[in-house]
């Protein structure tokens, strides 16, 4: 069977909480960050995925990300990986989306981008890179990374166009899988948090 990729969107922080857009700023989890990331690697550890022991880990290098790949258990075998780090938001960063719609009415950010910051195109070639990796690999690969990187890497692993993720929810601390159907690249799972209760 060809290998999958599993994407786990890293735990809360106090920017998701308030939804401000968390490109590069490097903050920590929160509490609750913190406890969901330990509930989903006790969903790993167990059955299907009985700890991944042959699957190859990435993680974006921001603390949130290897801090949630850490408590759930993956922080000795994760290799950090400059293309999930998240979208470069620019003069964006840090401000949420009522924020954004008072400055530019009608803003929708997979359409008009953000100024100051990583085009588009920019953040589609590097999930291509990841999509290219996890493909040519001969087991599963785990990437844990953030809410825009992993929605663009799902669009392009099934080929659409990057807006495409705008389509593609994810809450903090959720499980997706992205494998194959009938030959052609599938989603199995996309932004699960049964394990969060």
């Amino acid at each position: 069977m060809p290998a999958r990729i599993l994407l786990v969107r890293h735990g809360q922080t106090e920017w998701s909480r308030s939804g401000r857009h968390t490109g590069r700023t490097d903050i920590p989890l929160t509490e609750e960050g913190r406890r969901t990331a330990l509930l989903l690697g006790e969903r790993l550890a167990g059955g299907p995925w009985q700890g991944l022991p042959d699957a190859e880990v990435r993680t974006s290098p921001l603390r949130r990300a290897s801090e949630t790949a850490a408590l759930a258990g993956f922080g000795a075998r994760a290799k950090e990986w400059d293309a999930l780090l998240e979208w470069d938001y620019g003069d964006y960063e840090g401000l949420t989306p009522a924020q954004l719609q008072e400055r530019q009415p009608g803003f929708h950010i997979w359409r008009d981008g953000v100024p100051g910051g990583e085009p588009l195109a920019g953040l589609a070639a590097r999930t291509d890179e990841v999509v290219d990796w996890a493909r040519s690999a001969d087991r599963d690969v785990l990437v844990f990374a953030h809410g825009h990187v992993l929605r663009t890497l799902g669009a392009r692993w099934l080929g659409q166009d990057p807006a495409f993720a705008a389509s593609l929810r994810l809450d903090p601390a959720s499980l997706s899988v992205l494998g194959w159907a009938y030959g052609a690249p599938a989603i199995e799972r996309w932004n699960d948090t049964g394990h969060l209760g």
